[in-house]
């Protein structure tokens, strides 16, 4: 097997199990542990994985976000629930903006029948989704595509929205603590900071899960957004937005 589809097996490993072992992929793949960890340091100087004792791993951490095809197998049931509530917040003739990720993902399959619309996106998967859709006014954004987040990013991205206005923009993050939202990559956090500045109202997409938790780079005040909509939050993590006059919408309702 040649270098890059040895490389390339190694992140299909991880996209199924989110976690590998020195040892067993040398066994694997019949090579020596020192071939196994030049592999994990190029593919993690590449931003793909992260490092840890004795193997790999493709779990999010402070300063790295998993792989999109990863994180778009986990907890499904719980984003397309917070998908479908997001979209119940979109009328017919609005203009929408949506970010990348795999929840805003899932807002595209929700808003088929919401007609028209005019929908603006970096979201690959939201892009593929809409693309044929009678009544959808699709915009996509131009950029540099990024595959690990499936979404397009950079200078281009950045100054085609800083010409936009829209009625609502859906953003999602992996971390919140407090009153702070984060994020672990600064091209991407660019992008979502020009989107909250292109919505008349701006909702975020956060799950349970990603409250409590902090990333690399300041994203954002909670007090940018308008709305959250969420599945399972703690009161703990509830209580500062509502008094900070934050709307809080619980996906099971």
């Amino acid at each position: 097997m040649k270098r890059e589809e040895r490389r390339q097996a190694i992140m299909d490993l991880l996209v199924q199990l989110g976690a590998v072992d020195l040892d067993d992929l040398a066994q694997r793949f019949d090579v020596s542990k020192m071939t196994i960890h030049r592999d994990l340091d190029d593919l993690e100087n590449l931003g793909l994985l992260r490092k840890i004792r004795g193997g790999a791993t493709i779990e999010s951490g402070t300063q790295f976000e998993a792989d999109y095809r990863y994180r778009a197998l986990q907890n499904v049931d719980v984003k397309r629930a917070v998908a479908d509530k997001a979209a119940s917040l979109i009328e017919p003739g609005m203009t929408v903006l949506i970010n990348d990720g795999t929840t805003a993902g899932l807002m595209a399959d929700a808003i088929v029948n919401i007609r028209p619309l005019t929908v603006i996106t970096n979201n690959l998967a939201a892009i593929n989704t809409l693309t044929d859709v009678q009544g959808v006014n699709l915009i996509a954004l131009g950029g540099t595509y990024s595959c690990k987040f499936n979404g397009f990013f950079g200078m281009m991205t950045e100054e085609s929205l800083s010409r936009l206005q829209v009625d609502i923009a859906f953003l999602s993050t992996p971390a919140v603590n407090g009153l702070t939202c984060y994020h672990m990559d600064e091209s991407v956090t660019r992008c979502k900071r020009a989107m909250i500045d292109a919505g008349a109202k701006v909702v975020l997409l956060a799950d349970g899960k990603k409250f409590g938790r902090t990333a690399l780079h300041h994203l954002s005040d909670m007090t940018a957004f308008d709305t959250v909509v969420t599945l399972d939050l703690d009161l703990q993590h509830a209580a500062p937005l509502r008094e900070a006059g934050i709307e809080i919408l619980n996906a099971k309702d």
